[in-house]
């Protein structure tokens, strides 16, 4: 119900498989990106109006609109997950197609109205967070659905991915109390590469698939041993870079904390990861995923410290 590999085929409750498809375990780095915007801000205090409106901001990001993505991926990808994932809501029959298209309204237009609220609320003469909202869900179309369909680019789609999870959520949550300006539009969009190694990991999984239907992710591209070290390499090069970045500011003491949370990040590469990603994809991301987000706070409080903008 989780949205992860291995999903409950005897599932029978409608509400219930709904969810499935919007995969709640994908909400979080959505949520924790809108604590980290909120964070790098600088202007986020510990009161109820500002713990309610952050708490929209995350409906917005994680349940609404990364609701919407990945249910509008499962639709558009029911012919891949008939060979890969059978089991998935769609393929399987579990849920009509008609069903799943009201979905996919219902969470897009919520969502922005959410974002729409957001912006009144914070006051903004231009719509920040909705034009960010309107933006992302068009990201999230011509990824997931044909003619452009960005995942059956490897580098294009995985890197539109890492910044859907990480960018877009910082920004809203740093535009909702504050300001988001150039300088921390480059940072985020460097720490998205971090991201695309994360989506990376999750193309492990579909490998056969992706052959047969002649998506180039990149271990079809590379094979999978060498795509698993692009992959490890990206995570692990760009959050140094950012540490490096830090140093550059003179937040020291953070960029020391954001390279001691890369070190377990290493360690589980080589346990996991590097040894057999077709088989270790979920276990890595298990175990080494909560030291990246919490290296993306890290950041975001250094950067609020900074009172970078």
């Amino acid at each position: 119900m989780l949205g992860m590999k291995g999903a409950d085929v005897q599932e029978k409750s409608i509400w219930k498989i709904r969810l499935q498809l919007m995969k709640p375990i994908t909400w979080i780095p959505l949520i924790w990106g809108v604590v980290c915007g909120a964070a790098a801000s600088g202007n986020y205090e510990w009161k109820l109006e500002h713990i309610l409106i952050a708490a929209a901001c995350m409906l917005m990001s994680g349940p609404l609109l990364a609701g919407y993505t990945q249910t509008i991926n499962d639709f558009y990808d029911r012919d891949l997950d008939a060979i890969n994932e059978p089991y998935r809501p769609i393929p399987s029959g579990a849920i009509a197609v008609p069903q799943v298209i009201s979905q996919i309204w219902v969470l897009l237009l919520a969502g922005i109205a959410v974002s729409y609220a957001l912006d009144i609320w914070a006051g903004h003469d231009f719509p920040t967070i909705t034009a960010l909202a309107v933006g992302g869900s068009f990201v999230s179309y011509i990824y997931s659905a044909p003619p452009l369909k960005l995942k059956k680019n490897g580098w294009l789609g995985n890197y539109a991915l890492g910044a859907s999870y990480i960018a877009l959520p910082w920004w809203a949550g740093q535009a909702l109390f504050g300001e988001i300006g150039p300088k921390i539009m480059v940072i985020t969009l460097i720490y998205s590469m971090a991201g695309l190694g994360i989506a990376i990991v999750n193309d492990f999984k579909s490998v056969e698939g992706d052959k047969q239907l002649g998506l180039q992710s990149l271990p079809v591209m590379f094979g999978v041993g060498t795509a698993a070290w692009i992959c490890v390499l990206m995570i692990d090069i760009f959050q140094l870079g950012i540490a490096g970045y830090l140093i550059s500011i003179h937040q020291n003491l953070y960029a020391a904390i954001l390279i001691l949370l890369v070190i377990p990040q290493i360690t589980f590469q080589d346990m996991y990861f590097l040894r057999n990603p077709l088989e270790n994809d979920v276990k890595y991301q298990a175990s080494a995923q909560p030291f990246l987000v919490l290296g993306m706070l890290v950041t975001a409080l250094a950067i609020g410290h900074a009172n970078i903008i």
